[in-house]
C-alpha cells in the first residue's frame, strides 16, 4: 500500500511543477478541440510559416486531415509543398539537419509533442511576445523567451512589435513613483509600431488557432476519446440499470 501511495505521489509532482512553471507567461489560452474550423485554419498557419523549420514528425498528413475534415484533394493542393512528400507521409521538413546545425547552431526542433512540453500558454504568449530589438542577430527579442534565436516568423501578419514606456500604478524595482501623478513607468509594454497584414485581435485569433493546432498535434486521440466519452457513459448507465435488474430478479427469492 505504501508503494501504491509513493508511485501515486511521484506521478502527481510533475504535472504540479508543470502547473506552476506556466505562471510566468503573460497570456493564457484555452485549447477547443471540437472548434474544427480553428484548427483548420491552425494547421494552414502551421504549414505555411512554421514547417519551413519545425516538423510534425509524429504526425501524418492524412491523420490530420482525416480528424479536422479537410479533404484529402486540399491537403495535396494547398498544403504538401514538397514532392518528396505524399498525403500517408510523416510531415517532415526539407531541410537537413546538418545544414540546419552549421546554419543555426542547432537543428529547429520537432514540435509534435511541445504543447505537452511546455504547455499551450507558454506557446500562445512565446507567439505573441516577440518585439524589435536591433541587438539581435534576427532584429528580434521575445518577453518569454529571452535572447531567442528564431525570427518573428509572423512578423507579416502581426507587424512590427516594440517594448514602449506606460504609466501603470504597479510599483517598478529601482524605480520611485511621480510625485505628482504617483505612478511608475513601465517599458515592458508591447505595442504594435507597423501594422501588418492582420488587426492585433485578428492576429491573436490567428495564434490561438495555431496554439490550438499544436494542442491537437500533441495529443491527437484526445478527439477520438471525446467523441467516443458521452457514448462510453451513455453505455455504462444502461448497463448498471440492467445489471441493477438482473440482481434484483436473482435475489428475489433469496429475500
Amino acid at each position: 500500500m505504501k508503494k501504491q501511495l509513493l508511485a501515486l505521489l511521484f506521478a502527481i509532482v510533475p504535472v504540479t511543477a508543470m502547473a506552476a512553471g506556466g505562471a510566468s507567461v503573460p497570456h493564457s489560452m484555452e485549447p477547443d478541440l471540437q472548434d474544427q474550423a480553428s484548427l483548420q485554419n491552425g494547421m494552414k498557419l502551421y504549414v505555411n510559416y512554421c514547417m519551413g523549420c519545425h516538423s510534425l514528425e509524429h504526425q501524418r498528413f492524412a491523420r490530420a486531415a482525416d480528424d479536422l475534415g479537410i479533404p484529402q484533394d486540399l491537403v495535396e493542393e494547398n498544403l504538401i509543398f514538397s514532392s518528396d512528400l505524399a498525403f500517408n507521409d510523416q510531415m517532415h521538413i526539407a531541410m537537413d539537419r546538418g545544414d540546419a546545425e552549421s546554419w543555426f547552431g542547432a537543428p529547429p526542433p520537432d514540435l509534435t509533442l511541445e504543447a505537452r512540453l511546455r504547455g499551450t500558454d507558454w506557446i500562445y504568449s512565446y507567439l505573441l511576445g516577440f518585439y524589435k530589438d536591433p541587438s539581435r542577430p534576427t532584429g528580434v527579442n521575445n518577453t518569454v523567451f529571452d535572447l531567442v534565436a528564431m525570427p518573428n516568423v509572423l512578423e507579416p501578419l502581426q507587424g512590427v512589435q516594440e517594448l514602449v514606456c506606460a504609466e501603470t500604478d504597479q510599483p517598478v524595482a529601482g524605480q520611485s513613483p511621480d510625485p505628482l501623478s504617483g505612478k511608475y513607468q513601465s517599458c515592458d509594454v508591447l505595442q504594435v509600431t507597423q501594422p501588418g497584414a492582420m488587426e492585433p485581435a485578428e492576429f491573436e485569433e490567428a495564434v490561438y488557432d495555431l496554439t490550438n493546432f499544436l494542442a491537437y498535434v500533441g495529443e491527437p486521440s484526445k478527439l477520438q476519446a471525446q467523441a467516443l466519452a458521452p457514448k462510453v457513459l451513455i453505455f455504462i448507465f444502461i448497463f448498471g440499470v440492467i445489471a441493477y435488474l438482473l440482481k434484483r430478479e436473482y435475489w428475489r427469492d433469496v429475500h
